[in-house]
Formats: structure tokens, C-alpha cells, sequence
């Protein structure tokens, strides 16, 4: 069962047309209003005879399907419909045609379930600054394009924020901004955009610390120059879990590009639990 999310970035009319005509024997839905999307996914997931689900939309679609699909121990089919579909493209799905010939072709792999707070990620998760450059994105991209809101969204952030105080794993830290990647990703530095693998097991941890002098300056200098990860204010690290409890109060958090409240104390970690998909990356089997 595929489920097409209409408010995903670039899908339209002819989106349920093309997954019904490649995927006969499947059952395509298309959604009127994008708030039923867990009723739907959910009452797909539990339909005896499902052999898989399927959501088509962005990153945010993708990770929402993952948490109901890993929930009933069923594959997950990822069809872009986003705008980025940095998951569908690391799994080597860069067109609807490549997602349902991957199911047509049975071709699957075992991809990492990350978690944050409890809720799961594929992607990449935060908290804090990162959080709010999300939420403050969503509020202008209605008005001026996806792309343009970013941009205008980081430099309010980054001019305006205030550096996060938090213990992560009992140090006591003051942060500009955190990023938390499902995998290694690749390159080094604050713009990654690519994982060799998606099930090494591993936290791709960067941070930008607040507590250097002229941290903020240095903080620009490195954005604009590229040598961010050169910067004394950047580290970078892997690990399988880290403990976060916030000195400021609760934290908002993020994952996969949807923010949420959370608690003034949370864990973001691997625990083995992994999701299968189907891909055409190199690995898959």
C-alpha cells in the first residue's frame, strides 16, 4: 500500500497515476488532507495481506512512514516527492522510476532506526538552534520559496540566537548549534550531504561551540570561508548514544526536519533496531 502525501514539495495530480500504472498490484491512496496521513499509513500497515507500505513525499513523509512500518516489522518503499529527498537519494532512489523498480526488482536493505527522545529518525535529529532555523523556515517558505526561507532563516538565527546551555554526557557545554547524524556522513564540516552507509551503527555528532571568545564571529568566518571545520569553535566526533539535559528548560527538538517539544532531559541513541527498504545503493542485497 503507497500512500501519496499531498503536501510533499513535487508531488501533484500525476504522481498516483505513475505509481498505479508501475505498481499494478499495489494499492495507491491519495490523500486529501495531509493530517491523515498516520491513519492512513497505520490502517495500511495493520490490513492483513500488506506486505510493505509506502509513502511518497519528503524526508519528514519518509521518517513519519519508517516510525508505523518499523512499528509492524514491514519494509518501507520511499518515493521522492520532497523537495531534498536526501533519503530517497542515498538509498540511490533519485526518481520515482528507480523507487518502483527497486520494489518491482525486490531490491532491499537493512538501513540504522535512530531515536530521539524516543521518536525515530533516518536522517539527522537536534535540538535548540538548529530547531528554531527549522521552525522559523516553515513560517516564511509559504511566502518566499523553500530555498529563500533557509537562507533568510539561518541569518536571523545566527544573528539574533542565543547559544543553547546544556550537559551532554555530564559536560557542561555552551552551544551555537548541534547536528545529528543517522550514519557517517560525508563531508566533514556543517554542510554534510551524502552517507557511504546507512547501517555503520554510528552517531555522526558536529557541534559549534559557544564558549570560545569571539565564538559568533568565528562561527561566520567559517561559513562564509568554508574552513568551518578547521575553526577551534567546530568538533566532530561518532559515538552510539549521547545524554542531553538542558540548563535552559525544555528543549524543542528536531528530527528529519520536523520539530517538536521535548523534555529538559533526553537520549539520542542507536540501539540495533533497523528498518528495511528498498534502494539500489551500494550494499543492498
Amino acid at each position: 500500500m503507497l500512500v501519496v502525501n499531498p503536501s510533499a514539495g513535487s508531488a501533484d495530480g500525476t504522481l498516483a497515476a505513475e505509481l498505479r500504472e508501475r505498481l499494478p498490484a499495489a494499492e495507491v491512496i491519495e490523500l486529501d488532507d495531509p493530517g491523515d496521513l498516520g491513519e492512513v499509513l497505520e490502517k495500511a500497515a495493520s490490513t492483513e495481506g500488506t506486505v510493505a507500505i509506502g509513502a511518497a513525499g519528503g524526508d519528514g513523509t519518509a521518517n513519519f512512514a519508517a516510525g508505523i512500518a518499523a512499528a509492524h516489522g514491514l519494509p518501507l518503499v520511499v518515493i521522492p516527492g520532497g523537495t531534498l529527498n536526501h533519503l530517497a537519494r542515498d538509498l540511490g532512489l533519485t526518481t520515482v522510476a528507480a523507487a518502483t523498480d527497486a520494489v518491482s526488482a525486490g531490491t532491499a536493505m537493512e538501513v540504522d532506526l535512530a531515536r530521539i527522545d524516543g521518536e525515530p529518525f533516518l536522517n539527522t535529529a537536534s535540538f535548540g538552534s538548529y530547531a528554531e532555523l527549522v521552525d522559523l523556515r516553515e513560517s516564511l517558505e509559504d511566502r518566499i520559496g523553500k530555498w529563500p526561507a533557509m537562507l533568510v532563516a539561518a541569518a536571523r538565527v545566527l544573528r539574533h540566537g542565543k547559544p543553547m546551555h546544556v550537559e551532554v554526557d555530564g559536560e557542561p557545554l555552551r552551544l551555537w548549534m548541534i547536528f545529528i547524524g543517522n550514519c557517517r556522513y560525508r563531508p566533514d564540516g556543517f554542510a554534510p550531504s551524502r552517507r557511504p552507509r546507512l547501517d555503520d551503527g554510528q552517531l555522526d555528532v558536529r557541534w559549534i561551540d559557544a564558549g570560545h571568545p569571539w565564538s559568533r564571529t568565528r562561527l561566520l568566518l567559517g561559513l562564509v570561508t568554508g574552513r568551518l571545520g578547521r575553526s577551534p569553535v567546530y568538533r566532530q566526533w561518532v559515538t552510539t548514544s549521547l545524554h542531553v539535559r538542558s540548563l535552559d528548560g525544555p528543549l524543542r527538538l528536531a528530527r528529519d526536519g520536523e520539530t517538536f517539544d521535548g523534555p529538559i532531559e533526553i537520549e539520542v541513541a542507536k540501539t540495533g533496531e533497523r528498518i528495511a527498504l528498498y534502494g539500489v545503493s551500494r550494499g543492498s542485497a
